[in-house]
């Protein structure tokens, strides 16, 4: 790697100093799981880093009249074993459980995963089924927008230069919900997925009072699947209903083919783990 300098900031404003101070010559680095590879590889070249890990606002899961917040430098590994998520949102404990493997997990935050905005990564497709939103810092001011709004393209945010995320919010569900995270694993349980999905249902006497479908890996952002919970949405959720819906996803994916399959065989299993995913939750 090429020299650099650190800098240890202890609040948010400090680092949103640093990251202005020094521009595009500066990034913030939270687990630096992504990061760090990135610079080995002489990808990214920052001539100074800007640590978060001692911004205290950062930290924490916490859960307070019926909203769950957690910092931006949580990571993956306290968010599954967290009692409060567990308890409360068990489809992100859920889904943060099968992220890669435990030692990645000890080490990446739920903060550094969305900025880094990996397509194949696990979480954004839970974090959108439950309607999260994500809470970002910048010079100009703070703002908070659902986390379907972050990702804009291939490894791509709307984050200005210089802008962090702070942390993530999720509303509790005024009904408990019926929900599953399904994901393809074509070779090692650590690998990315072929495709993975993600299912929130609120379900009142076997009829589907809402629903939310998100998928990752099956295009350059994770997707939301409208037409598939517009199917759902006020049905009685019987197994045609279900196989309709999931028909609707291959028309909105947008895979490409690579080592896990081919575009056309990952369309497919678009489908068919839409289709499952919505079995699941609902067995």
């Amino acid at each position: 790697m090429i020299p650099f300098e650190l800098h240890v900031p202890t609040s948010v404003d400090e680092a949103l100093d640093l990251l202005e101070r020094f521009g595009e010559d500066a990034r913030p680095i939270a687990g630096g799981t992504a990061l760090v590879l990135l610079m080995q590889q002489r990808l990214v070249r920052p001539e100074h880093l800007v640590s978060l890990g001692q911004v205290r606002e950062l930290q924490g899961i916490e859960a307070g009249n019926g909203t769950l917040r957690i910092g931006a430098l949580s990571p993956h590994r306290s968010i599954e074993t967290s009692g409060v998520v567990r308890s409360g949102w068990p489809l992100l404990a859920e889904t943060y459980r099968r992220v890669a493997t435990v030692r990645i997990r000890n080490v990446a935050t739920i903060g550094g995963g969305l900025a880094h905005a990996d397509p194949n990564q696990d979480p954004p497709a839970a974090l959108i089924a439950l309607d999260a939103r994500v809470g970002i810092a910048g010079k100009h001011g703070r703002r908070e927008l659902p986390v379907e709004e972050l990702f804009t393209g291939y490894y791509e945010t709307c984050l200005e230069p210089g802008e962090i995320v702070t942390h993530v919010s999720i509303s509790r569900p005024p009904r408990p919900i019926r929900y599953a995270y399904l994901k393809f694993l074509p070779r090692t349980a650590d690998d990315y997925a072929t495709v993975a999905v993600a299912v929130a249902l609120d379900v009142d006497d076997g009829r589907c009072r809402d629903a939310r479908i998100a998928l990752n890996a099956a295009g350059p952002t994770p997707i939301r699947a409208h037409a598939a919970e517009d199917l759902l949405k006020g049905q009685a959720l019987q197994p045609e209903l279900l196989r309709s819906a999931a028909a609707t996803v291959p028309a909105i994916v947008d895979p490409i083919s690579d080592s896990r399959g081919s575009a056309n065989y990952k369309r497919r299993m678009a489908e068919v783990f839409t289709r499952r995913a919505l079995e699941q939750a609902l067995a």
